[in-house]
């Protein structure tokens, strides 16, 4: 609870949410509107764009904007001989064999992006590739290169757009790129580029990262220097990062000064309603810690409105909504370097050793008397050499798995062996089961919750913050839970009782005779339907399994999102607790063992999910601590219909049984 509290401050200060669009799409936007680009940029800032991301110039921009030419040899030379090349010392130069067909000729139109150029493509291409001619009182660049390659090539950033960009009132966020056989002169041009602009960050473009492999610390010596943070690109799978060569390299290098950034799929934005998008972005912040924001301009306007207000519009309410969530907007925060001291991290390490101990002593009777303080102190004793000598990585993750599955699992054979201790009756009051199931779930959720808090001291550090590192175990706590319970329950309930065999025969016996049961078609449809339920249940876990969620629950999904302050999770509120209260009835009620037993396993899921929700290192601790009380408040609405609608259905079919009889009688 203590690391946890550390944590929590951390994540309170890391609020500043910074809006990035890139600069081109606002100059596309002012082509569009066939107004200033002046004018876009002015209401860009006023409705709350902070920064502007600035790309690499090509060749393909500066021949758009008529800064820079690049023509092929071999057009000049066509030009020439079609007659409409009419400079006479082009002309000459042709004449006299000077034009190469398979060269490229640069050309300047304005002085600042001539300059810069000549030192690009000497970077970029080395001096042996490039020749720098005077055609007349014009000078030239000639490159050799296919021209096609070279109009696509990145050449530097534009310090023209940069401070363009800066006396529109923005930030630049920074998109250069890695060179081939990157050395320290080339990192030194791109950094000498930045000095004197106003950089929120640097969001590298292209697979590596400048420096990469061998010169990262070079580029985070140069990006420390001028204090500027590392933009992460969220994964497309909402997953770690974008793959960027030398990524986690130079995040280490700073320190992690690093802020996450994300963007709306380009191919998903136009699908998406203005109000649903800026929910997203909403979302995406609290959930993740996403730090940048990337907007995309909508690129067809909404009834009634301009195209440049109808974007203006969403920038807008996108930022209303972000503080209206509590988000300053400015700059992105980063997290500082955070690892709790040692001794914090054995002492939770220890308890999550005595949890597992805890468990075995539960379905081993034997280990309770005899080997429970031993096998304690040498699992201990593991845990805390790695530790001490500063590593212990695996050993953390190993600690978060057990607290993950075993908490649940200690949660509820807690509750088992309390309702084997009480006496039961079919007449069992409504009212009587609806009580005791709410007060049950709430003591048995708080036993699992406890299992999350050694989940976020185990794991907590700005590495799974940031999701450099993240829990490999999430799918397997999704079922292991269950396993453990299961043990327990065919260790204590016969499961084929009658009231009067009620204590279990032990675990070989009872699973020989499930393996004998006879298979009915109605068994075998009911093993299907259970199979594909379960590979659902541990499939739409995560985002790479795309297996798709029914429209039905994304409506519902947003209604959550709306009137909660963290959506509480399907698994428990519409599966788990729903089914601990049935269990609750079905045991105070007597019904079959077997039904009871069935019931026990599902309501396990939704005890795991809550445990399991903070694995998810990138969401906030108070947020995913909200999000499974409120699941447990809202399971309690749901539990208590459940039960009540059971009640309903069984006074019912008695009515139903005495007025057969009455009309047989």
């Amino acid at each position: 609870m203590f690391i946890s509290y550390q944590r929590n401050n951390l994540e309170r200060n890391n609020n500043t949410v910074e809006l990035a669009v890139n600069y081109e799409d606002l100059l596309d936007l002012a082509e569009r509107e066939g107004v200033a680009p002046s004018v876009v940029l002015k209401e860009a800032k006023k409705a709350g764009i902070t920064s502007l991301a600035v790309y690499e110039t090509t060749f393909k921009k500066l021949n758009a904007n008529g800064k820079a030419s690049a023509v092929a040899g071999s057009q000049i030379i066509k030009d020439y001989h079609d007659g409409s090349l009419f400079a006479p010392a082009w002309r000459e130069a042709v004449q006299q064999n000077v034009i190469v067909p398979t060269d490229v000729y640069i050309t300047g139109h304005d002085a600042q992006t001539f300059a810069e150029l000549r030192e690009d493509v000497v970077l970029r291409l080395g001096k042996k590739r490039v020749k720098f001619l005077q055609i007349g009182d014009e000078p030239v660049i000639a490159v050799k290169m296919p021209y096609d390659d070279f109009v696509k090539m990145n050449m530097g950033m534009p310090t023209d757009e940069m401070r363009t960009v800066n006396a529109a009132g923005f930030y630049v966020l920074a998109r250069p790129s890695n060179y081939t056989d990157v050395n320290k002169t080339d990192i030194n041009a791109v950094f000498n580029r930045l000095q004197g602009i106003k950089v929120s960050d640097i969001v590298f473009s292209g697979p590596e990262i400048l420096g990469a492999p061998d010169l990262l610390w070079y580029t985070a010596e140069k990006m420390e220097k001028q204090h500027i943070t590392l933009g992460m690109i969220e994964n497309i799978t909402q997953l770690k990062f974008y793959p960027q060569k030398g990524l986690i390299g130079l995040a280490d290098d700073l320190h992690y000064k690093a802020a996450r950034l994300y963007t709306i799929p380009k191919g998903e934005q136009p699908k998406l309603k203005m109000s649903v998008a800026v929910e997203r972005w909403s979302n995406t912040d609290e959930e993740r810690n996403i730090r940048i924001d990337l907007l995309r301009p909508y690129l067809r306007p909404a009834p009634n409105m301009t195209l440049l207000e109808t974007n203006m519009k969403y920038f807008s309410e996108t930022k209303h909504k972000l503080e209206s969530k509590g988000f300053k907007i400015g700059p992105a925060s980063a997290f500082p370097q955070y690892t709790p001291a040692p001794i914090w991290r054995i002492l939770v390490l220890w308890g999550a050793c005595a949890a597992a101990v805890y468990y075995l002593s539960l379905v081993i009777p034997r280990l309770a008397t005899k080997y429970q303080y031993g096998l304690w102190f040498i699992s201990a004793l593991i845990c805390t050499v790695p530790i001490t000598m500063g590593s212990g990585g695996k050993i953390r993750i190993l600690g978060a798995l057990v607290s993950a599955n075993v908490f649940p699992a200690i949660a509820m054979i807690t509750l088992l062996d309390w309702l084997l201790r009480q006496k039961r009756d079919e007449n069992t009051g409504w009212w009587r089961v609806a009580i005791t199931a709410t007060i049950a779930l709430v003591i048995t959720s708080a036993i699992s919750l406890a299992g999350s808090f050694f989940v976020s001291g185990i794991l907590s550090d700005t590495r799974y913050f940031l999701e450099i590192d993240i829990f490999r175990g999430i799918k397997l706590t999704f079922i292991m839970p269950i396993i453990l319970v299961g043990i327990a329950l065919l260790q204590r309930v016969n499961l084929f009782s009658t009231d009067e065999a009620l204590l279990s025969p032990g675990i070989g016996p009872q699973l020989k005779r499930i393996m004998n049961i006879q298979v009915y078609i109605k068994t075998l449809l009911a093993f299907v339907f259970f199979l594909v339920a379960l590979i659902i249940f541990i499939g739409r876990s995560g985002h790479t399994e795309g297996i798709p969620v029914p429209g039905i629950e994304l409506k519902v999904r947003a209604i959550l999102e709306q009137t909660f302050y963290a959506r509480p999770r399907s698994k428990e509120i519409f599966i788990g607790h729903p089914a601990f209260f049935i269990m609750m009835m079905a045991w105070l009620r007597r019904w079959r063992s077997g039904l009871f037993g069935t019931f026990v396993l599902i309501a396990t899921i939704g005890q795991g999910s809550m445990v399991e929700t903070f694995a998810h290192m990138r969401t906030p601790f108070y947020m995913s601590m909200v999000r499974g009380t409120d699941g447990v408040m809202l399971g309690v609405v749901f539990g208590l219909i459940a039960i009540f609608l059971l009640q309903m259905w069984y006074y019912f079919i008695k009515r139903s049984e005495r007025g057969n009889k009455t009309r047989h009688e």
